[in-house]
């Protein structure tokens, strides 16, 4: 029995390794030969097999395990049942999660707290924070002890589905029920709120994460430094950072470029050259991100020339410069009046075959319109096979400034025929340029289209 035994588990321990490496017919062939030498598999050997055909192939190939499970006279169980909603979860496909609930309590297998949370975790995958809410009721109601990872999907789904004060006031009243969260529904909970735009909430959960006892990790720093960039707290970001650092999180490329990219678009280039020269003494290798940032840097200060020798650094350190590199060299010349440049260095990128350089013309056309080369800039929109909203609003804008009316009008017109909507700022300097005109029929058109085209979207 011993030696049965034992042989059964190494049976499993060798299935379980093929079907990590996705080897499901070597591990099927295994389960053959043992059963040849007698070497009787179990439940075990079977739940492997079914978890990883619904990782790998899909829930009907693992559900055509069961038949084979119940032939070798071995009953599905509760892990079973989980292994196959979850996988049915992870396609979305609801009515089949329900439908194996609903099998799984016909055969008499009783739903663990596990069987409850991926049910959970389905309806919230699916919009459907309500029936999540009454299965999170349901495990309440029950025998069944909650699991933290429990509350964690409940809080994460009423963040995603839109319910982030919901979700905040679920995670204040289990704290006063006695519920001790641990880092990673802190995590969950900062990062709802971030993505909701609520970085002072986010940053106040951050503070009462480091008066709870734990420690705040690289994820909880990142997630609240980013929400306040994007939320324009540049100076609150920074600080983030900086604490980061003082508590001896180590940092990549992508970390130090996200600061430095913010500090550039605010004009604190001392700082980003601070943190671009602390970067490289850390020993990190710039990649093309950390070198576009650096490009960017340069071209904002109009030190030109080092743009060009840091072009050539980088083609000579075996990276190849993307069309984003050139574009944001196309855009620093546009902005300093250099138009031939940014007209020679368009030129050199079509030589480099680049051809979809949508965003590096519409850098020209605008640099073109502002430095009073209306014409040229109409030519170059001529010439240009695909054009975006950002062609139409720079050359319509432009064309005001110029006092042509009648000309941005018509191109309003169709603009708004291939179903674009320009700025509001846009669209008000053309209607008050037709009036103060004397073009006010046009401008009834124009009001009109505007009306219509809001009506279809």
């Amino acid at each position: 029995m011993m030696v049965c035994g034992l042989s059964t588990r190494l049976l499993n321990i060798c299935i379980a390794s093929f079907c990590k490496s996705r080897l499901l017919g070597k591990a099927e062939a295994v389960i053959i030969d043992g059963i040849r030498v007698g070497v009787i598999p179990d439940v075990v050997t079977y739940n492997t097999l079914v978890h990883a055909y619904c990782q790998f192939v899909g829930v009907d190939a693992a559900y055509s395990v069961i038949h084979r499970m119940k032939e070798a006279g071995i009953s599905p169980n509760v892990i079973t049942y989980n292994s196959l909603i979850s996988g049915a979860t992870r396609n979305r496909l609801l009515s089949q999660c329900l439908d194996l609930f609903e099998e799984m309590l016909q055969e008499g297998i009783h739903p663990n707290v596990w069987s409850y949370n991926i049910l959970m975790h389905c309806f919230f995958k699916l919009g459907k924070p309500d029936e999540a809410n009454r299965v999170f009721q349901d495990i309440l109601l029950s025998d069944l002890t909650p699991h933290p990872a429990t509350f964690n999907i409940m809080i994460n789904g009423l963040c995603k589905n839109g319910y982030t004060d919901n979700a905040l006031m679920l995670f204040r009243n289990l704290q006063r029920h006695g519920f001790v969260p641990q880092l990673v529904t802190y995590n969950i909970l900062i990062s709802g709120l971030c993505k909701a735009h609520r970085s002072g909430q986010a940053r106040k959960i951050l503070k009462d994460l480091g008066e709870s006892g734990h420690e705040p990790n690289a994820i909880t720093y990142t997630t609240v430094m980013k929400c306040c960039f994007r939320s324009k707290k540049f100076d609150q970001g920074v600080e983030i950072m900086s604490e980061m650092k003082s508590k001896g999180y180590t940092f990549d490329g992508f970390a130090y470029c996200t600061v430095i990219a913010v500090l550039v678009k605010t004009g604190r280039m001392e700082g980003a050259n601070a943190f671009m020269e602390q970067m490289i003494n850390n020993g990190i290798e710039l990649d093309l991100v950390s070198y576009n940032t650096l490009l960017s840097m340069l071209c904002k200060e109009g030190k030109f020339e080092a743009a060009y020798k840091l072009l050539d650094e980088i083609e000579s350190g075996g990276l190849l410069c993307d069309k984003y590199t050139h574009t944001i060299l196309i855009n620093g010349l546009c902005k300093a009046g250099n138009i031939a440049g940014a007209q020679q260095h368009l030129h050199y990128m079509n030589m480099m075959g680049f051809h979809d350089n949508l965003v590096a013309f519409n850098c020209l056309i605008d640099g073109l319109g502002k430095a009073g080369r209306i014409d040229r800039a109409m030519e170059l929109y001529n010439s240009m096979e695909i054009k975006d909203s950002f062609t139409y609003d720079s050359l319509v804008l432009n064309l005001c400034k110029d006092g042509r009316f009648l000309c941005a009008s018509k191109l309003m017109m169709k603009c708004l025929r291939d179903g674009m909507i320009l700025l509001h700022s846009t669209r008000r300097a053309l209607l008050d340029g037709l009036c103060s005109s004397g073009f006010t029929n046009e401008a009834r058109k124009l009001k009109l289209k505007f009306r219509l085209a809001r009506m279809l979207r």
